[in-house]
């Protein structure tokens, strides 16, 4: 009987700058977050930045029940919603000029940014 050996393929090392910037924009209106998000690419392509996205996350909706009168008529009720938009980009291995860039970027108001290192 000849003995057969296995070997499990080894697993790449990671570059030792593997950095990820990873951004999630939040906005009420999905034109104007895709607009942002839209910018934000462009200027992280304009520096030869490695973009992956956007991916568009789950839309989180608030509901809220209102009744229709002060006084009488419990029955009588409005429904409202608020809608928030999510995306979220990640820029891999950036360089010092693309942060600086994306620092500076001018975005409209309604539109709110988390940037995250990892």
């Amino acid at each position: 009987m000849t003995e057969v050996k296995t070997s499990k393929p080894r697993a790449k090392k990671k570059a030792e700058a593997d950095h990820k910037l990873r951004i999630r924009v939040l906005a009420y209106e999905h034109s104007i977050l895709d607009r942002s998000v839209k910018q934000i690419i462009d200027t992280a392509a304009r520096y030869n930045a490695e973009v992956v996205g956007p991916v568009p996350l789950p839309i989180d909706i608030k509901k809220y029940t209102v009744n229709r009168s002060t006084f009488i008529d419990k029955d009588a009720r409005e429904q409202f919603e608020m809608r928030i938009h999510k995306r979220m980009i990640d820029i891999l291995n950036p360089a010092p000029k693309v942060i600086e860039a994306l620092t500076n970027i001018d975005l409209p108001s309604g539109v709110n940014i988390d940037v995250k290192m990892m």
